[in-house]
């Protein structure tokens, strides 16, 4: 099943993501490619359209982004923005300068071009708009064909070629902060591009069983990792759908998982999925590779190739006691490695985005032990049906699926799991202190019927002690901080103002009932500058 696109060439811009997400908003499936991605890799994609994202550089720097100018000149529609705007002007015998003025934030554009025959991109937007810019260069001299179509006071707003189909804006549309931005992306979709409304959770859905099909093969096995949370809950359920009973769910106790998830999870995986899951307790396995380890990147490889490794040796298992005997004929067939060929895991689009630059010349923030800790010698091949999605549209794949919201609508929940939430090294005693504390913050918060309106909230274990008292004896605790942010889709996030008296109740039951934490503060960091986590 071939899937249209619109092909967005990353140039490293803050924003590629969220073109992506305004486009798959009006129900037209996008692809974020490197900009230095060849001719035939586009062209793979299907599109029906190309977008050239913004970017920090200017396109006179000795490490601006390559990108091939043959990309002009394929035939698709094309829309610039910010430095793809820039590039297209460079390229095609214009020029680019330093603007006298650099643009920053708010501006007023005003659009000279909103005729439909002449400017379709621009059709029903008011004469004047307000728009985010973030440039430093401008458009000095338009290449030979290219009209004007917008400006600002300072600078070039917006330029086309209608006869090349190309067109470009030096603003960003896909932030809100620009406002008609949607309608003018909507314009280059359907009224340029042709696009059809038609990639839905159902054409996915489809779409996936049946790639999953092909890779797996009729004889195919594959194990899941499965955590319990919605990204690899959803991921097992499309796998299982594609190749049924030759699935099998691996549930790992890795030791710093939250309190009684362990048996938790066991029950809602069978219960209410149907999955077929095997349930490992690796705590003391993966607790003793990270004894005296305080260095986060470092906690999450290892944690990463601790996974696989786990994984490695239950598929060895599973082949030799169960599937082995029942399909391939007994043991000792040599059937070994094909049996079992697969792991499935529920990475998703923010997951590749922060963990490298595969997707452009962003920088790398932290790696994330779905992408960023697998060793390079892994005897398992991946399966990430849900790698291009943002975590809004797997809850929506996971409801067209019809799975219980009560799966859907868990928070999000880190891969390392609290080792990532204890700062320092990571011991037994600390997990027990984050996990009875965590377990007070998630229980007063759904108490307070915040749950579902908080993209996350949890606890988190520094290494920090400080004088308290209790009764009448001095103490010497932990302090625990409290996070809470809302969040579309994880690239960026905000603070939560949770009520005082949230706050309060949640403070006094973890310095009452914890023993060993006697201080909570209250973390109102937004991402940026800061991640949601803490490591």
């Amino acid at each position: 099943m071939e899937t249209s696109s619109i092909v967005i060439l990353d140039f490293g811009s803050q924003y590629t993501q969220l073109i992506a997400r305004r486009i798959r908003e009006q129900n037209v499936f996008s692809v974020v490619v490197p900009c230095t991605a060849s001719i035939d890799e586009i062209n793979s994609h299907h599109p029906i359209g190309i977008i050239l994202s913004g970017g920090p550089c200017s396109v006179y720097d000795a490490d601006a982004p390559p990108a091939d100018p043959a990309v002009l000149g394929l035939g698709f529609p094309i829309l610039g923005i910010c430095y793809g705007l820039q590039y297209i002007v460079h390229h095609l015998g214009g020029k680019v300068s330093s603007a006298s003025k650099r643009e920053y934030g708010h501006a007023e554009v005003s659009l000279l071009d909103t005729k439909p025959d002449a400017n379709p991109l621009f059709v029903q937007l008011p004469a004047t708009m307000t728009a985010w810019m973030s440039h430093g260069d401008n458009a000095e001299a338009l290449p030979p064909g290219f009209h004007l179509t917008a400006r600002t006071s300072n600078a070039v707003a917006g330029i086309a070629d209608a006869a090349r189909n190309i067109w470009a804006v030096q603003f960003h549309p896909e932030v809100h902060h620009t406002k008609h931005g949607s309608e003018l992306l909507r314009n280059f979709l359907f009224r340029i591009c042709n696009a059809k409304p038609d990639w839905t959770p159902e054409h996915f859905i489809q779409s996936t069983v049946h790639a999953i099909r092909e890779k797996v093969g009729e004889g195919g096995h594959a194990i899941c990792a499965l955590s319990g949370g919605v990204d690899s809950s959803v991921a097992a359920v499309l796998v299982h759908r594609a190749i049924g009973n030759r699935l099998t769910c691996v549930f790992v106790n890795n030791g710093v998982l939250r309190k009684n998830e362990f048996f938790k999870v066991q029950e809602t995986m069978r219960n209410k999925l149907g999955l077929n899951l095997v349930a490992v307790n690796a705590s003391t396995r993966f607790l003793a590779k990270l004894a005296g380890v305080t260095d986060p990147e470092t906690k999450r490889k290892i944690i990463g190739n601790e996974f696989i490794s786990v994984f490695d040796d239950e598929a060895a298992r599973i082949l030799r006691d169960t599937i082995l005997e029942s399909e391939v004929g007994g043991p000792g067939t040599g059937s070994e490695a094909k049996a079992i060929a697969w792991l499935v895991q529920g990475t998703l689009y923010p997951d590749v985005i922060e963990s490298s630059s595969v997707k452009g010349p962003s920088q790398t923030i932290k790696s994330h032990h779905n992408v960023g800790g697998l060793p390079v010698d892994m005897k398992l091949k991946l399966i990430e049906p849900l790698r291009d999605l943002f975590k809004d549209e797997v809850r929506r794949i996971g409801r067209d699926l019809q799975m219980p919201e009560e799966i859907l609508q868990r928070q999000p929940f880190p891969g390392p799991g609290l080792a990532v939430r204890i700062l320092g090294e990571v011991t037994p005693e600390r997990v027990a202190l984050l996990q009875e504390a965590d377990d007070i913050v998630v229980t007063e918060i759904k108490a307070a019927g915040l749950y579902q309106q908080i993209w996350q909230s949890f606890a988190v274990l520094l290494p920090v002690r400080s004088v308290g008292v209790a009764g009448d004896q001095r103490t010497y605790g932990y302090t625990c901080a409290i996070r809470a942010v809302h969040s579309e889709d994880g690239m960026t996030a905000d603070w939560v103002p949770l009520p005082y008296e949230v706050l309060k109740k949640i403070s006094d039951r973890i310095t009452n009932e914890v023993h060993g934490i006697n201080r909570v503060v209250y973390d109102i960091t937004s991402k940026p500058p800061g991640t949601i986590e803490w490591e």
